[in-house]
Protein backbone atom coordinates (compact mmCIF):
# COMPACT_ATOMS: atom_id res chain seq x y z
CA UNK A 1 0.00 0.00 0.00
CA UNK A 2 3.04 2.35 0.88
CA UNK A 3 4.44 1.60 -2.95
CA UNK A 4 1.70 1.95 -4.50
CA UNK A 5 0.87 5.52 -2.72
CA UNK A 6 4.71 6.70 -3.61
CA UNK A 7 3.95 5.73 -6.90
CA UNK A 8 0.96 7.52 -7.37
CA UNK A 9 2.38 10.82 -6.18
CA UNK A 10 5.52 10.65 -7.93
CA UNK A 11 7.94 9.22 -5.62
CA UNK A 12 9.72 7.31 -8.13
CA UNK A 13 10.41 4.53 -5.15
CA UNK A 14 12.89 6.71 -3.46
CA UNK A 15 13.15 7.18 -0.09
CA UNK A 16 11.29 10.17 1.94
CA UNK A 17 13.82 13.04 3.14
CA UNK A 18 15.13 13.11 6.50
CA UNK A 19 12.95 15.60 8.81
CA UNK A 20 16.28 17.12 9.88
CA UNK A 21 17.06 17.80 6.61
CA UNK A 22 13.97 19.04 5.44
CA UNK A 23 14.35 21.41 8.58
CA UNK A 24 17.76 22.32 7.33
CA UNK A 25 17.09 23.05 3.89
CA UNK A 26 16.84 26.93 2.71
CA UNK A 27 13.73 28.69 2.51
CA UNK A 28 12.30 27.96 -0.68
CA UNK A 29 9.17 29.58 -2.53
CA UNK A 30 6.04 29.30 -1.53
CA UNK A 31 4.40 26.39 -3.68
CA UNK A 32 1.36 25.73 -5.08
CA UNK A 33 -1.43 24.17 -2.95
CA UNK A 34 -1.65 21.23 -5.42
CA UNK A 35 2.20 20.70 -5.44
CA UNK A 36 2.32 21.18 -1.55
CA UNK A 37 -0.20 18.34 -0.96
CA UNK A 38 1.36 16.01 -3.08
CA UNK A 39 4.49 16.92 -1.70
CA UNK A 40 3.18 15.97 1.63
CA UNK A 41 1.98 12.91 0.74
CA UNK A 42 4.80 11.36 -1.26
CA UNK A 43 7.20 12.61 1.78
CA UNK A 44 5.34 12.08 4.88
CA UNK A 45 4.48 8.57 5.66
CA UNK A 46 2.51 8.79 8.47
CA UNK A 47 0.26 12.16 7.45
CA UNK A 48 -0.34 9.64 3.87
CA UNK A 49 -1.71 6.78 6.33
CA UNK A 50 -3.73 8.94 7.95
CA UNK A 51 -4.88 10.94 5.19
CA UNK A 52 -6.13 7.66 3.89
CA UNK A 53 -7.93 6.40 6.63
CA UNK A 54 -9.51 9.59 6.82
CA UNK A 55 -10.86 9.54 3.16
CA UNK A 56 -12.18 5.74 3.49
CA UNK A 57 -14.19 6.68 6.96
CA UNK A 58 -15.90 9.65 5.86
CA UNK A 59 -17.01 8.94 2.93
CA UNK A 60 -18.64 5.51 4.95
CA UNK A 61 -19.68 8.07 7.31
CA UNK A 62 -21.99 9.88 4.69
CA UNK A 63 -23.11 6.44 4.02
CA UNK A 64 -24.38 6.19 7.20
CA UNK A 65 -26.14 9.65 7.54
CA UNK A 66 -27.81 9.03 4.40
CA UNK A 67 -29.12 5.58 5.14
CA UNK A 68 -30.10 6.62 8.57
CA UNK A 69 -32.04 9.53 7.44
CA UNK A 70 -33.44 7.68 4.90
CA UNK A 71 -34.35 4.66 7.53
CA UNK A 72 -36.17 7.62 9.53
CA UNK A 73 -38.53 8.79 6.98
CA UNK A 74 -40.26 5.07 6.44
CA UNK A 75 -41.33 5.23 10.09
CA UNK A 76 -44.83 6.95 11.27
CA UNK A 77 -44.06 10.58 12.27
CA UNK A 78 -40.12 10.74 10.30
CA UNK A 79 -39.90 14.42 11.39
CA UNK A 80 -39.99 13.26 14.87
CA UNK A 81 -37.69 10.16 14.37
CA UNK A 82 -34.99 12.87 12.43
CA UNK A 83 -35.25 15.35 15.30
CA UNK A 84 -34.54 12.45 17.94
CA UNK A 85 -31.83 10.86 16.32
CA UNK A 86 -29.92 14.25 16.06
CA UNK A 87 -31.04 14.83 19.82
CA UNK A 88 -29.31 11.68 20.58
CA UNK A 89 -26.02 12.48 18.85
CA UNK A 90 -25.70 15.55 20.71
CA UNK A 91 -26.24 14.46 23.68
CA UNK A 92 -23.62 11.40 23.24
CA UNK A 93 -21.09 14.31 21.56
CA UNK A 94 -21.99 16.25 24.31
CA UNK A 95 -20.47 13.60 26.85
CA UNK A 96 -18.14 12.10 24.71
CA UNK A 97 -16.07 15.42 24.71
CA UNK A 98 -14.64 15.39 28.67
CA UNK A 99 -14.00 11.66 28.06
CA UNK A 100 -12.29 11.59 24.70
CA UNK A 101 -10.04 14.27 26.21
CA UNK A 102 -9.08 13.11 28.85
CA UNK A 103 -7.86 9.68 27.53
CA UNK A 104 -6.56 11.03 24.64
CA UNK A 105 -4.29 13.25 26.75
CA UNK A 106 -3.23 9.92 29.12
CA UNK A 107 -2.85 6.69 26.63
CA UNK A 108 -1.65 6.32 23.97
CA UNK A 109 -3.50 8.70 21.17
CA UNK A 110 -2.90 6.20 18.18
CA UNK A 111 -4.14 3.15 20.03
CA UNK A 112 -7.38 5.47 21.29
CA UNK A 113 -8.27 5.93 18.01
CA UNK A 114 -7.36 2.22 16.69
CA UNK A 115 -9.74 1.83 19.78
CA UNK A 116 -12.48 4.15 18.50
CA UNK A 117 -12.73 2.65 14.73
CA UNK A 118 -12.68 -0.82 15.98
CA UNK A 119 -16.15 -0.14 18.24
CA UNK A 120 -17.38 2.18 15.24
CA UNK A 121 -17.09 -0.67 12.92
CA UNK A 122 -19.13 -3.01 15.12
CA UNK A 123 -21.66 -0.30 15.54
CA UNK A 124 -22.32 0.49 12.33
CA UNK A 125 -22.81 -3.13 11.52
CA UNK A 126 -25.58 -2.95 14.06
CA UNK A 127 -27.66 -0.73 12.17
CA UNK A 128 -28.66 -2.95 9.73
CA UNK A 129 -30.84 -4.87 13.02
CA UNK A 130 -32.60 -1.64 12.53
CA UNK A 131 -33.89 -2.01 8.88
CA UNK A 132 -36.76 -3.88 9.50
CA UNK A 133 -37.60 -2.92 12.85
CA UNK A 134 -40.95 -0.99 13.48
CA UNK A 135 -39.60 0.57 16.67
CA UNK A 136 -37.25 3.47 15.97
CA UNK A 137 -35.54 2.88 19.59
CA UNK A 138 -32.82 1.16 18.60
CA UNK A 139 -31.71 3.74 15.82
CA UNK A 140 -31.50 5.99 18.67
CA UNK A 141 -29.33 3.94 20.47
CA UNK A 142 -27.25 2.70 17.51
CA UNK A 143 -26.86 6.62 16.55
CA UNK A 144 -26.06 7.95 19.99
CA UNK A 145 -23.14 5.14 20.50
CA UNK A 146 -21.61 6.10 17.00
CA UNK A 147 -21.31 9.53 17.76
CA UNK A 148 -20.01 8.92 21.60
CA UNK A 149 -16.86 7.02 19.80
CA UNK A 150 -16.35 9.74 17.15
CA UNK A 151 -14.24 12.03 19.09
CA UNK A 152 -12.17 9.25 20.76
CA UNK A 153 -10.96 9.50 16.87
CA UNK A 154 -11.33 12.72 15.14
CA UNK A 155 -10.12 14.79 18.12
CA UNK A 156 -7.16 12.17 18.48
CA UNK A 157 -6.23 12.78 14.53
CA UNK A 158 -6.02 16.93 15.37
CA UNK A 159 -3.76 15.80 18.33
CA UNK A 160 -1.41 14.02 16.65
CA UNK A 161 -1.08 15.93 13.68
CA UNK A 162 1.86 18.19 15.07
CA UNK A 163 3.87 15.34 15.52
CA UNK A 164 3.55 13.75 12.24
CA UNK A 165 4.28 17.00 10.61
CA UNK A 166 7.21 19.33 10.54
CA UNK A 167 6.35 23.13 11.38
CA UNK A 168 6.58 23.63 7.98
CA UNK A 169 4.14 20.92 6.81
CA UNK A 170 1.78 21.81 9.47
CA UNK A 171 -0.27 24.37 7.82
CA UNK A 172 -0.46 22.26 4.73
CA UNK A 173 -1.40 19.15 6.48
CA UNK A 174 -3.82 21.52 8.50
CA UNK A 175 -5.54 22.78 4.86
CA UNK A 176 -5.10 19.27 3.69
CA UNK A 177 -7.35 17.35 6.38
CA UNK A 178 -9.95 19.90 6.38
CA UNK A 179 -10.36 20.20 2.72
CA UNK A 180 -10.40 16.20 2.56
CA UNK A 181 -13.37 16.31 4.70
CA UNK A 182 -15.46 18.99 2.54
CA UNK A 183 -14.63 16.81 -0.38
CA UNK A 184 -16.22 13.74 1.23
CA UNK A 185 -19.15 15.65 1.94
CA UNK A 186 -19.63 15.76 -1.15
CA UNK A 187 -18.87 12.80 -3.29
CA UNK A 188 -19.73 10.72 -0.04
CA UNK A 189 -23.37 12.66 0.01
CA UNK A 190 -23.40 11.64 -4.02
CA UNK A 191 -21.92 7.56 -3.38
CA UNK A 192 -24.29 7.19 -0.60
CA UNK A 193 -27.45 8.58 -2.55
CA UNK A 194 -26.75 5.88 -5.03
CA UNK A 195 -25.68 3.19 -2.69
CA UNK A 196 -28.95 3.51 -0.41
CA UNK A 197 -30.82 2.61 -3.64
CA UNK A 198 -28.68 -0.56 -3.63
CA UNK A 199 -29.72 -1.40 -0.60
CA UNK A 200 -29.56 -0.29 3.35
CA UNK A 201 -27.56 -3.43 4.01
CA UNK A 202 -24.52 -2.49 1.47
CA UNK A 203 -24.35 1.09 3.12
CA UNK A 204 -24.37 0.29 6.33
CA UNK A 205 -21.82 -2.59 5.36
CA UNK A 206 -19.62 -0.11 3.50
CA UNK A 207 -19.68 1.89 6.97
CA UNK A 208 -18.25 -0.91 8.94
CA UNK A 209 -15.44 -1.73 6.47
CA UNK A 210 -14.62 1.37 6.22
CA UNK A 211 -14.00 1.91 9.74
CA UNK A 212 -11.69 -1.71 9.13
CA UNK A 213 -9.55 0.49 6.71
CA UNK A 214 -9.14 3.44 8.63
CA UNK A 215 -8.15 0.88 11.79
CA UNK A 216 -5.45 -0.51 9.66
CA UNK A 217 -3.98 2.81 8.20
CA UNK A 218 -3.61 4.00 11.53
CA UNK A 219 -1.52 1.10 12.94
CA UNK A 220 0.55 1.54 10.20
CA UNK A 221 1.90 4.85 12.07
CA UNK A 222 5.03 5.11 13.29
CA UNK A 223 6.95 7.86 15.45
CA UNK A 224 10.24 7.66 18.00
CA UNK A 225 8.48 8.45 21.58
CA UNK A 226 5.11 7.00 20.16
CA UNK A 227 2.30 8.91 20.02
CA UNK A 228 1.65 9.85 24.22
CA UNK A 229 1.20 13.58 24.81
CA UNK A 230 4.16 15.07 26.78
CA UNK A 231 4.23 13.97 30.68
CA UNK A 232 1.67 11.64 30.70
CA UNK A 233 4.25 8.25 31.28
CA UNK A 234 4.04 10.25 34.43
CA UNK A 235 2.06 8.61 37.74
CA UNK A 236 -1.09 10.40 37.16
CA UNK A 237 -1.83 11.34 40.25
CA UNK A 238 -5.21 13.54 39.07
CA UNK A 239 -8.51 11.98 38.66
CA UNK A 240 -10.36 12.03 35.05
CA UNK A 241 -12.61 14.50 35.99
CA UNK A 242 -9.56 17.07 37.51
CA UNK A 243 -7.81 16.69 34.43
CA UNK A 244 -10.76 17.67 32.22
CA UNK A 245 -11.09 20.64 34.57
CA UNK A 246 -7.51 21.46 34.68
CA UNK A 247 -7.89 21.41 31.07
CA UNK A 248 -11.34 23.58 31.03
CA UNK A 249 -8.84 26.24 33.01
CA UNK A 250 -5.67 26.15 30.37
CA UNK A 251 -8.72 27.06 27.33
CA UNK A 252 -9.84 29.80 29.75
CA UNK A 253 -6.38 31.40 30.34
CA UNK A 254 -5.48 31.59 26.31
CA UNK A 255 -7.48 34.03 25.35
CA UNK A 256 -6.85 32.34 21.47
CA UNK A 257 -8.37 29.12 22.31
CA UNK A 258 -11.10 30.58 24.42
CA UNK A 259 -12.53 33.05 21.94
CA UNK A 260 -11.83 30.28 18.53
CA UNK A 261 -13.97 28.00 20.97
CA UNK A 262 -16.54 31.23 20.85
CA UNK A 263 -16.63 31.72 17.40
CA UNK A 264 -16.80 28.05 16.73
CA UNK A 265 -20.10 28.21 18.69
CA UNK A 266 -21.75 31.18 17.32
CA UNK A 267 -21.23 29.97 13.76
CA UNK A 268 -23.11 26.79 15.12
CA UNK A 269 -26.01 28.31 16.91
CA UNK A 270 -26.84 29.62 13.35
CA UNK A 271 -25.19 27.09 10.91
CA UNK A 272 -26.93 24.00 12.27
CA UNK A 273 -30.13 25.55 10.87
CA UNK A 274 -28.50 26.69 7.87
CA UNK A 275 -27.85 23.22 6.82
CA UNK A 276 -31.69 22.06 6.87
CA UNK A 277 -32.85 25.34 5.16
CA UNK A 278 -30.86 24.26 1.85
CA UNK A 279 -33.29 21.24 1.50
CA UNK A 280 -36.31 23.48 1.94
CA UNK A 281 -35.12 26.28 -0.29
CA UNK A 282 -34.11 23.89 -3.03
CA UNK A 283 -37.81 22.24 -2.61
CA UNK A 284 -40.11 25.17 -1.17
CA UNK A 285 -38.61 28.36 -2.10
CA UNK A 286 -37.03 27.77 -5.90
CA UNK A 287 -39.13 24.51 -6.87
CA UNK A 288 -36.60 23.21 -8.35
CA UNK A 289 -36.84 19.51 -5.89
CA UNK A 290 -34.02 17.04 -5.32
CA UNK A 291 -32.04 18.31 -8.27
CA UNK A 292 -32.28 22.04 -6.41
CA UNK A 293 -31.35 20.42 -3.10
CA UNK A 294 -28.37 18.86 -4.95
CA UNK A 295 -27.14 22.07 -6.67
CA UNK A 296 -27.09 24.02 -3.28
CA UNK A 297 -25.11 21.73 -1.51
CA UNK A 298 -22.96 21.09 -4.39
CA UNK A 299 -22.29 25.19 -4.90
CA UNK A 300 -21.87 24.94 -1.43
CA UNK A 301 -19.28 22.19 -1.30
CA UNK A 302 -17.41 23.86 -4.12
CA UNK A 303 -16.96 27.09 -2.21
CA UNK A 304 -15.64 25.45 1.11
CA UNK A 305 -12.74 24.28 -1.27
CA UNK A 306 -12.27 27.53 -2.86
CA UNK A 307 -12.09 29.03 0.80
CA UNK A 308 -9.32 26.42 1.41
CA UNK A 309 -7.39 27.47 -1.57
CA UNK A 310 -7.33 30.78 -0.26
CA UNK A 311 -6.76 30.05 3.40
CA UNK A 312 -3.75 28.18 2.47
CA UNK A 313 -3.07 31.27 0.66
CA UNK A 314 -3.23 33.69 3.34
CA UNK A 315 -1.79 31.14 6.28
CA UNK A 316 1.25 30.87 4.62
CA UNK A 317 1.84 34.80 4.52
CA UNK A 318 -0.75 36.41 7.03
CA UNK A 319 1.29 37.71 10.51
CA UNK A 320 -0.68 37.19 13.55
CA UNK A 321 -1.84 40.15 14.04
CA UNK A 322 -2.87 39.71 9.91
CA UNK A 323 -4.68 36.82 11.32
CA UNK A 324 -6.72 38.19 13.99
CA UNK A 325 -7.70 40.94 11.65
CA UNK A 326 -9.19 38.47 8.84
CA UNK A 327 -11.17 36.15 10.76
CA UNK A 328 -14.03 39.18 12.11
CA UNK A 329 -13.94 39.98 8.54
CA UNK A 330 -14.45 36.80 7.19
CA UNK A 331 -16.99 36.29 9.67
CA UNK A 332 -18.91 39.49 8.60
CA UNK A 333 -18.86 37.99 4.96
CA UNK A 334 -20.31 34.59 5.81
CA UNK A 335 -23.24 35.91 7.56
CA UNK A 336 -23.94 38.86 5.49
CA UNK A 337 -23.76 36.51 2.40
CA UNK A 338 -25.95 33.86 3.69
CA UNK A 339 -28.37 36.53 4.43
CA UNK A 340 -28.35 37.53 0.94
CA UNK A 341 -29.03 33.87 -0.48
CA UNK A 342 -31.81 33.93 1.62
CA UNK A 343 -33.24 36.69 -0.14
CA UNK A 344 -32.11 35.66 -3.90
CA UNK A 345 -35.08 35.48 -6.62
CA UNK A 346 -33.64 32.97 -8.27
CA UNK A 347 -31.84 29.38 -7.83
CA UNK A 348 -28.40 30.92 -9.65
CA UNK A 349 -28.20 33.95 -7.61
CA UNK A 350 -28.82 31.86 -4.76
CA UNK A 351 -26.11 29.45 -5.04
CA UNK A 352 -23.60 32.18 -5.70
CA UNK A 353 -24.08 33.52 -2.59
CA UNK A 354 -24.30 29.89 -0.73
CA UNK A 355 -20.45 29.28 -2.42
CA UNK A 356 -19.31 33.15 -0.81
CA UNK A 357 -20.66 32.24 2.74
CA UNK A 358 -19.37 28.89 2.43
CA UNK A 359 -15.80 30.32 1.26
CA UNK A 360 -15.81 32.38 4.04
CA UNK A 361 -16.70 29.65 6.67
CA UNK A 362 -13.53 27.89 5.11
CA UNK A 363 -11.23 30.10 5.46
CA UNK A 364 -12.17 31.09 9.22
CA UNK A 365 -11.74 27.15 9.83
CA UNK A 366 -8.38 26.60 8.60
CA UNK A 367 -6.50 29.48 9.63
CA UNK A 368 -8.23 29.10 12.94
CA UNK A 369 -6.67 24.77 13.30
CA UNK A 370 -3.84 26.11 11.62
CA UNK A 371 -2.84 28.68 15.28
CA UNK A 372 -4.27 25.75 17.21
CA UNK A 373 -2.20 23.02 16.27
CA UNK A 374 0.86 26.08 16.57
CA UNK A 375 0.04 26.72 19.73
CA UNK A 376 -1.87 24.62 21.89
CA UNK A 377 0.42 22.57 24.28
CA UNK A 378 1.03 18.89 23.79
CA UNK A 379 -0.62 17.51 27.02
CA UNK A 380 -3.65 19.84 26.53
CA UNK A 381 -3.92 19.07 22.65
CA UNK A 382 -6.83 16.15 23.32
CA UNK A 383 -8.97 17.67 25.80
CA UNK A 384 -8.85 21.56 23.98
CA UNK A 385 -9.77 19.63 20.29
CA UNK A 386 -12.70 17.02 22.02
CA UNK A 387 -14.17 20.09 24.21
CA UNK A 388 -14.48 22.18 20.61
CA UNK A 389 -15.72 19.28 18.58
CA UNK A 390 -18.09 17.93 21.22
CA UNK A 391 -19.18 21.80 21.98
CA UNK A 392 -19.57 22.95 18.37
CA UNK A 393 -21.23 19.62 16.74
CA UNK A 394 -23.82 19.94 20.32
CA UNK A 395 -24.93 23.64 19.25
CA UNK A 396 -25.12 22.43 15.78
CA UNK A 397 -27.30 19.90 16.34
CA UNK A 398 -29.73 21.94 18.73
CA UNK A 399 -29.39 24.66 15.93
CA UNK A 400 -30.62 22.05 13.50
CA UNK A 401 -33.62 21.04 15.79
CA UNK A 402 -34.92 24.74 16.57
CA UNK A 403 -34.39 25.45 12.84
CA UNK A 404 -37.21 22.32 12.54
CA UNK A 405 -38.72 23.67 14.79
CA UNK A 406 -39.40 27.15 13.69
CA UNK A 407 -40.54 25.97 9.90
CA UNK A 408 -43.74 25.04 11.69
CA UNK A 409 -44.46 28.91 11.79
CA UNK A 410 -41.76 31.32 9.65
CA UNK A 411 -41.03 31.22 6.12
CA UNK A 412 -37.55 29.57 5.20
CA UNK A 413 -36.59 33.23 4.08
CA UNK A 414 -37.24 34.51 7.62
CA UNK A 415 -35.30 32.00 9.02
CA UNK A 416 -32.41 32.14 6.58
CA UNK A 417 -32.40 35.52 7.38
CA UNK A 418 -31.66 34.91 11.50
CA UNK A 419 -29.64 32.46 11.03
CA UNK A 420 -26.80 34.25 8.97
CA UNK A 421 -27.36 37.39 11.02
CA UNK A 422 -27.07 35.05 14.28
CA UNK A 423 -23.77 33.29 12.57
CA UNK A 424 -21.86 36.76 12.51
CA UNK A 425 -22.10 38.13 15.45
CA UNK A 426 -19.33 36.69 17.10
CA UNK A 427 -17.37 38.48 14.85
CA UNK A 428 -18.40 42.27 17.09
CA UNK A 429 -17.07 39.62 20.25
CA UNK A 430 -13.76 38.77 18.20
CA UNK A 431 -12.80 42.80 17.33
CA UNK A 432 -13.79 44.05 20.86
CA UNK A 433 -11.40 41.27 22.80
CA UNK A 434 -8.91 42.29 20.49
CA UNK A 435 -9.63 46.22 20.47
CA UNK A 436 -8.95 45.51 24.43
CA UNK A 437 -5.77 43.72 23.61
CA UNK A 438 -6.63 40.24 25.15
CA UNK A 439 -5.79 38.39 22.25
CA UNK A 440 -2.27 37.98 22.28
CA UNK A 441 -0.11 35.34 20.84
CA UNK A 442 0.45 32.30 22.85
CA UNK A 443 3.91 30.71 22.84
CA UNK A 444 4.85 28.61 19.69
CA UNK A 445 4.82 25.05 20.03
CA UNK A 446 7.54 22.43 18.62
CA UNK A 447 8.15 19.21 18.63
CA UNK A 448 10.95 18.39 21.36
CA UNK A 449 14.33 16.98 20.29
CA UNK A 450 14.91 13.19 20.20
CA UNK A 451 11.10 13.18 18.97
CA UNK A 452 11.55 13.58 15.38
CA UNK A 453 9.15 12.05 12.86
CA UNK A 454 9.36 8.64 10.83
CA UNK A 455 11.43 9.28 8.12
CA UNK A 456 12.44 5.72 7.42
CA UNK A 457 11.68 2.36 7.08
CA UNK A 458 14.87 1.23 9.79
CA UNK A 459 15.60 1.20 11.81
CA UNK A 460 11.53 -0.29 13.40
CA UNK A 461 10.47 2.32 15.60
CA UNK A 462 7.81 2.33 18.73
CA UNK A 463 4.42 2.54 18.17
Amino acid sequence: MDRAFRALCGAGGSACHDAAAIRNQPPRTIPSRMSAFTQLLRENRNYRYTWSGQVVSEIGDHFNNIAVMSLAMTHKNPGLVVTFVFLSRAVSMLVAGPIAGVLLDRLNRKHVMMASDAIRAVIALGFILCIHRTDERLMYVLSAMLMFASPFFTSGRASILPSIATPEELHTANTMTQTTSWACLTIGALLAARGVQSGYELAFTYNALSFVISLFCISRLRRKGGFRAEGSRKKQEKTGFAQYREGLRYMRATPLVGAVAMISLGWASGGGTAQILFSLFGEQVFHAGGSGIGIIWGCAGVGLLIGAGIAYWLGKRLTFNGYKRTIPIVYLIHGGTYVLFSQMPTIAWACVFIAISRAAVAISSVLNFSQLLRHVEDRFRGRVFATLESLTWSMMMISMMCGGLATLKYSPRTIGTWAGAISSTTAFFWWYADWRGRLFEPPTQTIEPGEDLEVKAEPPLAS
